[in-house]
């Protein structure tokens, strides 16, 4: 084959340190869109952005140059930076890890909906566990 082509998608999640709700509505739009700022930064495709207050998800178009660990940790690195500076909350951070999960071109629709989709389906869980 005499070029390259790739369909590499990833859905990472991950969390603020010990779970804390931090991420209030307030600025939570902000934070999304400065996430995917950095994930164009860094030559990837943002495709979805979501989360709520103790968590992220982020659909990414990954080129075969990178390096998924690298990727997350420039994403992590910079938007703790970002929320020191630009919200003032000294005392936010990632959690260490995270997951990440390949989606298949045909899937990243429907991937995308869900982070889209996150506070209203935190909001039912949460629902739901209170009912039980």
């Amino acid at each position: 084959m005499p070029s390259t082509h790739l369909a590499l998608h990833v859905h990472v999640v991950f969390s603020t340190k010990d779970r804390m709700p931090l991420i209030t509505p307030e600025w939570r739009g902000r934070l999304h869109a400065f996430l995917g700022g950095v994930v164009k930064n860094l030559e990837a495709t943002p495709e979805a952005v979501g989360g709520v207050a103790d968590h992220v998800h982020l659909l990414v178009g990954l080129r075969a140059t990178h390096a998924l660990a690298e990727v997350v940790r420039s994403v992590k690195a910079v938007s703790s930076k970002w929320v020191h500076e630009e919200i003032g909350l000294k005392k936010f951070a990632w959690q260490e890890g995270y997951g990440a999960f390949s989606v298949s071109p045909s899937q990243c629709e429907a991937v995308g909906q869900y982070i889209a989709g996150q506070e209203e389906h935190h909001r039912n869980s949460a629902s739901n566990a209170s009912r039980r």
